[in-house]
């Protein structure tokens, strides 16, 4: 099952991706309200599914010649903060091969931190069942307001050196009641950062990942994260200018599933009855790693095979400036 968001504005819907066209749903406007009235009833999701009649041309709305556009497939609805965005690095052996590179002349031929937390992962990410493994990289993203949607340019700040894709997929969470994390579904992502920055000095690492980024269009539910491939392309108006295959899924990573959940919400502050979480889980492939620096509207495509239409967003190069940001004091 397939779920979207959308909002134009004045009113907010939820829908069910049926074929070309998206079915809307009764009873509730978002994701959140659905999965926790569900929660609530000890029910699966499916069961508080009520389509209407109503329906939207999806290709339509993807577009974006409807009214209607995509907002990200997990939120909580007007209040932002209460969501954590998050992500686990070095999951992919293509992608720690770009970062070791980065980092190899600091290491002085010695092996990189970002080769070690590889190797680590490799020889103990995938503990036996009631195991607990290797913790994997762990990076904080932002809140609510970070996340965006199908669409949606993905922000370079004035001060940002840089600014590139990161094709992965994450895991979307909504913390219950009792404080148990419940796994609501997946989706295909774009978690965007700063590598410039980051090959400066990779204690910069935190500072490169406080930046926006992406997720959806739609929300995959009812399925394994055993494996997966697609595609990550970018393009500068009509242009194709750089394309790569990507793979996901655990299969095709040094950690499991289980355990990249188990090293997140083991901290009691991940666990705070309510909260949504959405936590990326690595990148197999992006342009920077390949010598491409994306410029001002270029956009960056993510497809992910059965995680529905492609997540575009293009790059939006923030002009202003302020040479030094004062803070007030209160006397």
């Amino acid at each position: 099952m397939n779920l979207v968001q959308l909002s134009n504005g004045a009113r907010r819907l939820l829908a069910q991706v049926d074929g070309a066209r998206l079915r809307i749903l009764a009873s509730y406007d978002s994701v959140y309200a659905l999965a926790t009235a569900a929660i609530a009833d000890g029910a699966p999701l499916s069961a508080k599914i009520e389509p209407t009649d109503e329906t939207l041309d999806y290709d339509e709305v993807w577009s974006g010649r409807s009214p209607f556009k995509i907002l990200p497939p997990l939120d909580y609805p007007g209040q932002p903060w209460r969501v954590l965005v998050s992500g686990t690095g070095l999951t992919h052996l293509a992608s720690v091969q770009r970062r070791d590179a980065m980092h190899h002349a600091a290491a002085l031929g010695n092996e990189t931190d970002s080769m070690k937390m590889y190797r680590w992962g490799t020889e103990g990410g995938k503990p036996a069942a009631g195991q607990v493994g290797k913790a994997p990289e762990w990076f904080y993203k932002g809140d609510g307001w970070c996340l965006r949607g199908h669409g949606d340019p993905l922000l370079a700040p004035h001060f940002a050196e840089d600014g590139g894709e990161e094709p992965e997929i994450a895991g979307v969470y909504i913390i219950a009641g009792d404080g148990t994390p419940v796994r609501i579904g997946f989706a295909q992502g774009n978690e965007f950062s700063d590598h410039k920055l980051e090959r400066r000095n990779y204690l910069y690492l935190a500072h490169s990942k406080l930046r926006t980024c992406a997720l959806g269009p739609e929300l995959v539910t009812g399925r394994t994260f055993d494996k997966t491939c697609g595609r990550v392309a970018v393009y500068r108006g009509e242009e194709e200018l750089w394309s790569s295959k990507i793979r996901s899924g655990e299969q095709n990573m040094c950690h499991s599933l289980a355990n990249i959940e188990h090293h997140h919400f083991k901290y009691e502050q991940h666990r705070r009855p309510g909260d949504v979480h959405v936590h990326f889980f690595g990148a197999d492939a992006f342009s920077f790693g390949c010598g491409l620096q994306l410029q001002d509207g270029d956009v960056m495509e993510v497809a992910f095979e059965g995680f529905g239409k492609p997540l575009r967003n293009p790059l939006l190069r923030v002009r202003q400036y302020k040479s030094l940001l004062t803070v007030r004091t209160l006397d």
